[in-house]
């Protein structure tokens, strides 16, 4: 019974030694970047070598501004590769890495440089137009950028180039947050300005900036017209002098003139004309009545001329009327213009019929061949005694208590 026990004992004291003795199968983790250089240029080819244990194989994790990527290594003994993907390598900024490992990790960031050329200048230029005189300006912005659409680095130097009649200039300006402007002021006469822009020998293509005059300053006008007379037929010609700025340039063509005429009744017509040259013209027709007319002409908000006046001279100084048919037929005629030549088509007659100093009636016909026709309607008048006015070119005639039957 003894040796049992002492058998039971013994087997229990091996038990427990053997289970306390674990093999040790523990490996050193190895894991190193090779790469020295952390700059690259862009659409280079990137590989980033790492030497690292047989046993792990981790991801390497990319990041730009442009988004983010894993890319699995390709080894070679202990030595693993990671391509960069070409949609990273191509595009100027910094690259973050990491190395995706469960016992260690390395992380790192690259930059990327564009390339040492331009292959496109974009250039930007406006406003397309300008006033002269030395205040207005327009603005050329560059912005040069390699064969991978990438910005070249701040203080990149670009040449703004521009020429305005036989003067030419060129002025060094450089990038600063991708991009170099320059402002172009007008000069005091107007034309084009041609202006392009070049960096590290390449050149943009040419623009053009129109430089126009500025707000027109008070002017003169003048009349011209084949008589005096106020016959209702012929034409005033109104033109203004040479229309300029302050810098003495010609207003530009199609500057809207306004001609404003008042009679002495105190009524206001009004006419208008473009600038060709520099110079505005509009016409009227002469008024059919003996009047003055006073003339001022604006360019509007901004210039105005002197004020000339007009005296338009009677042309009929008498016409006669025949009363016929009942009184109801009336021929007014002839009508003569100031030689006594039959007075042109068009000239309006009026006759007027009162009942009792109450107008109850008004005919307006114009003039053919020098006469003038009314039919009085029996419908619209009845026989009973009317006084008739007839009125033309500011004449008047009035026959009082005329019988119609």
């Amino acid at each position: 019974m003894r040796f049992k026990h002492f058998y039971i004992g013994l087997l229990g004291l091996i038990l427990l030694s053997s289970s306390t003795v674990l093999p040790n199968n523990e490996t050193t983790i190895n894991l190193q970047l090779l790469t020295i250089q952390t700059e690259f240029e862009a659409g280079s080819t990137i590989i980033l070598k790492f030497s690292a244990s047989e046993t792990i194989n981790p991801i390497l994790y990319c990041s730009n501004s442009y988004g983010s990527t894993l890319v699995s290594p390709s080894r070679i003994g202990s030595i693993l590769s990671y391509s960069i993907p070409k949609n990273i390598s191509k595009k100027t900024g910094q690259v973050y890495w990491k190395l995706i490992n469960d016992v260690m990790s390395l992380s790192g960031q690259l930059n990327i440089i564009s390339k040492q050329e331009v292959a496109v200048i974009e250039t930007y230029i406006g406003p397309p137009s300008i006033e002269a005189g030395g205040t207005d300006y327009t603005m050329l912005v560059v912005i040069p950028t390699d064969s991978l659409d990438n910005p070249l680095p701040d203080k990149t130097l670009v040449h703004a180039k521009y020429q305005f009649l036989s003067n030419e200039s060129l002025d060094p300006i450089k990038t600063t947050n991708i991009i170099a402007y320059k402002n172009i002021y007008s000069y005091k006469k107007s034309g084009r300005i041609l202006v392009s822009s070049e960096s590290l020998n390449t050149n943009s293509k040419e623009f053009t900036v129109i430089v126009f005059p500025a707000i027109p300053t008070d002017f003169k006008i003048s009349a011209k017209r084949p008589h005096s007379y106020a016959d209702g037929n012929q034409v005033t010609t109104f033109e203004t002098s040479i229309i300029k700025d302050k810098q003495d340039n010609v207003v530009s063509d199609g500057t809207y003139v306004s001609f404003y005429i008042t009679n002495d009744l105190g009524n206001s017509l009004k006419t208008s004309g473009t600038t060709i040259n520099g110079v505005a013209t509009a016409l009227m027709i002469h008024p059919d009545y003996k009047t003055q007319w006073s003339i001022k002409a604006y360019v509007d908000g901004m210039a105005e001329s002197d004020i000339i006046a007009l005296n338009y001279n009677q042309v009929i100084k008498d016409f006669g009327t025949n009363f016929s048919k009942n009184n109801r037929a009336i021929i007014v005629g002839p009508l003569q213009s100031f030689m006594k030549q039959t007075i042109p088509d068009g000239l309006q007659v009026k006759l007027l019929v009162y009942k009792e100093n109450k107008l109850i009636e008004t005919l307006t016909k114009t003039s053919i061949d020098g006469f003038v026709n009314f039919n009085l309607n029996p419908n619209n008048l009845k026989n009973d005694t009317y006084t008739i006015v007839i009125k033309t070119a500011g004449l008047e005639k009035t026959v009082k208590l005329i019988q119609l039957w």
